[in-house]
């Protein structure tokens, strides 16, 4: 459950499922240009954002032509860009050019949008000790490019998927007798080296996971005075993350509750791309 320090393996599959899925058997299009044709280009974006995706928009043109087109960037990921600044000039085979383009782009704008949105919330809660972390609310088979994109904009990884945390919800506390203490032994019998959390719903709830001795408890959909009540008994004696419908007009009054994480789905969930544009230079 830490940062996710993203792999170039991770960024070739990626790219590799985009490609095919976008060119196919070819793209007939870009074949009404002659073959040795060469362009130079340029990606701005027409908005402010936090940039994130260089590297995915590099391994695209990387493996359509791993020789022959150059990209030259003035922004890193986790730059703050405005409004119509220049990303980055590319020269290469034209067609090459034209068939990474929506592909390379759709990375940059996506990843952005989520870098962005996870830098706006995170500056509401930097006067506190609050830190933002999402969730498996990811897009099927991107969940480590939008996870590496939350950090870049500030924010934290929760567990990566199912199999790196323990989190017992409701559901699993059902299917375990409605016995929190029993679900926790479980979890302690399969392993003891994955982390656990409970979530629960209510104060009764809090202690009966706070007698279990687990690391960290889930604070599902409380209001404001619960849980404020819930640090004061928790006392430090287990972490406490916020969870259940926040978003940017609650944030900052659950951050001074005194949980020690918010979890919010909206940082990958429901992200506007940011809108950049790719434009060929006259020859």
């Amino acid at each position: 459950m830490q940062n996710i320090d993203i792999t170039q393996l991770t960024i070739e599959i990626d790219v590799r499922c985009a490609l095919k899925e976008d060119i196919g058997d070819g793209d007939v299009t870009a074949q009404l240009i002659p073959k040795e044709q060469i362009s130079k280009a340029t990606v701005i974006t027409r908005e402010k954002a936090i940039i994130c995706g260089v590297l995915w928009f590099d391994e695209v043109f990387r493996q359509l032509d791993p020789i022959n087109v150059t990209i030259d960037w003035l922004v890193k990921d986790g730059d703050r860009a405005q409004a119509n600044d220049l990303l980055c000039t590319l020269e290469g085979p034209s067609r090459i050019l034209l068939t990474g383009e929506r592909t390379a782009l759709n990375f940059l704008q996506f990843l952005s949008g989520i870098a962005t949105r996870c830098r706006h919330y995170a500056d509401l809660v930097q006067e506190t000790k609050v830190q933002l972390r999402d969730t498996r609310k990811t897009i099927p088979g991107l969940r480590l490019a939008e996870k590496y994109a939350v950090t870049q904009g500030g924010c934290h990884n929760h567990r990566w998927g199912l199999y790196d945390a323990f989190l017992i919800k409701e559901n699993h506390i059902a299917a375990c007798d409605n016995n929190i203490t029993k679900a926790v032994q479980r979890a302690r019998e399969i392993t003891s080296k994955k982390p656990i959390e409970v979530e629960v719903e209510n104060l009764d709830e809090l202690k009966q996971a706070l007698d279990t001795n687990v690391e960290m408890i889930l604070l599902d959909n409380m209001s404001l005075d619960e849980m404020r009540q819930a640090v004061q008994i928790t006392n430090g004696r287990a972490k406490l993350e916020a969870s259940g419908g926040i978003n940017e007009t609650t944030l900052c009054a659950v951050a001074q509750t005194g949980v020690d994480y918010i979890a919010i789905g909206t940082l990958t969930k429901d992200v506007k791309a940011i809108d950049l544009s790719m434009r060929f230079q006259s020859q």
